[in-house]
């Protein structure tokens, strides 16, 4: 019998904490990095990440100058950014747990707030999603950017069970050797896409597994931009590359920018 998916987004991202960027590494890597920066060195003010994790995306951008608040909920992610922060020597990035659908800034008129890779589409409710582009709203300051990308094309992907998705060393001299074993579920009558994750660390002839699974609502970008219009922003752009190559359903890459007026 297949497990249920997760009632709440947030749940199995402080399990994922150890695993995440090793996994991103050797996927997504830093293509998405050059991007978020070049946007965010012209906003002319402060930057707000949702859903900063392990700082992937927010210490590149902090050490090219741009001064950055990222937000979190996880404990074991915001530890992880923590400590690469202050390795760093970083002034200019500052970390906060709490939560994107109530955000602890008040009127604070940040330049631009940043939803990178699938960020929001872990708010698996209508009124979790409505209530965050609220928040976002509010702490936005008038003319700023909220720049979102969504994982493409979610309701496509295969269906699989149990499938070797990566192996690797994760550390330096004396690290363990690791083996992800993905199962992909479709959820269509809750527009859910479900990644059942076990990660299985080998160290000499010790194994630990570790299970969870990752829920992302399986939003389109029409879907998503009207949404955003009726939080009141304008769509003022629908990218298909991190080059700034315009969007159609086959882009690998889904992008939108808005603005509020």
């Amino acid at each position: 019998m297949a497990k249920k998916p997760n009632s709440e987004g947030w749940e199995g991202w402080d399990d994922y904490a150890p695993f995440y960027d090793w996994e991103n590494a050797r996927t997504l890597g830093r293509r998405d990095v050059p991007f978020w920066r070049n946007l965010a060195l012209h906003v002319g003010g402060t930057v707000l990440e949702l859903g900063c994790g392990t700082g992937r995306i927010s210490m590149p951008l902090g050490r090219a100058g741009v001064p950055l608040v990222g937000i979190d909920r996880s404990v074991p992610m915001l530890a992880r950014a923590r400590q690469r922060v202050k390795r760093s020597r970083l002034k200019n990035v500052s970390l906060v747990r709490g939560d994107i659908r109530k955000l602890p800034f008040g009127a604070r008129g940040f330049a631009m707030v940043m939803a990178p890779y699938g960020m929001l589409q872990s708010l698996l409710r209508e009124r979790d999603l409505s209530a965050t582009l609220a928040s976002v709203h509010e702490v936005l300051r008038p003319g700023g950017t909220f720049g979102i990308e969504l994982v493409a094309d979610l309701p496509s992907w295969e269906e699989y069970r149990k499938r070797i998705s990566l192996k690797g060393w994760r550390g330096r001299r004396g690290g363990a050797h690791v083996t992800l074993v993905e199962t992909v579920r479709q959820d269509r009558a809750r527009h859910l896409t479900i990644f059942d994750q076990e990660f299985t660390e080998r160290r000499g002839s010790v194994r630990r597994s570790h299970r969870f699974a990752l829920t992302f609502r399986t939003l389109s970008v029409p879907q998503m931009a009207r949404r955003l219009e009726k939080a009141g922003f304008e769509v003022s752009a629908l990218l298909g590359d991190y080059r700034g190559g315009p969007w159609d359903p086959r882009a690998e890459v889904w992008m939108i920018l808005a603005k509020k007026p």
